[in-house]
């Protein structure tokens, strides 16, 4: 025979983490999902059921999802790095923001300097009469270009 529960919707994963039966009302139930059960868990592991129900009440209705993903996410970090959770991550995401930006900055210099070692060196064999500058179609700006800019034409190349 089945119960009359079973005709009703599942319990939130908080209710049926404690064990309790999840009434209309419930705090915890459109934040903890019947199907994200490790999520609740991790929570209550960290904070504890009873301070993140007190948590839930005291702020208001629209602060609660971005609360509870909060909780969740420093929750996960915690468990983890017990030691400085979601801190840690921040630190190690920082210390790769600086690496990357000494390497983007290190990058622009070379880029730089290739610009301008191009540039004296253009302006230096402009000047010699026994230079011969050979373009090979790149970058050719005269009307006759190896490349099509017709959009009415299939064909990319003349």
């Amino acid at each position: 025979m089945a119960s009359s529960s079973s005709y009703s919707n599942p319990p939130c994963a908080a209710c049926k983490f404690l064990r309790r039966k999840c009434l209309p009302g419930c705090i915890f139930a459109p934040y903890f999902p019947p199907e994200e059960p490790q999520k609740f868990a991790n929570v209550h592991k960290i904070f504890g059921a009873s301070n993140v129900s007190k948590l839930l009440n005291e702020i208001q209705a629209h602060q609660r999802e971005d609360a509870v993903n909060s909780l969740a996410y420093e929750a996960e970090a915690r468990m983890k790095d017990p030691v400085y959770g979601c801190v840690g991550a921040i630190s190690v995401l920082q210390r790769q923001v600086i690496r990357l930006q000494k390497e983007l900055d290190a990058t622009n210099a070379d880029l730089m300097r290739y610009a301008s070692n191009q540039q004296s060196n253009n302006n230096f064999n402009y000047g010699r009469s026994d230079h011969h500058q050979t373009n090979y179609g790149f970058y050719n700006n005269s009307p006759n270009t190896t490349w099509n800019n017709n959009p009415e034409t299939d064909d990319d190349i003349q």
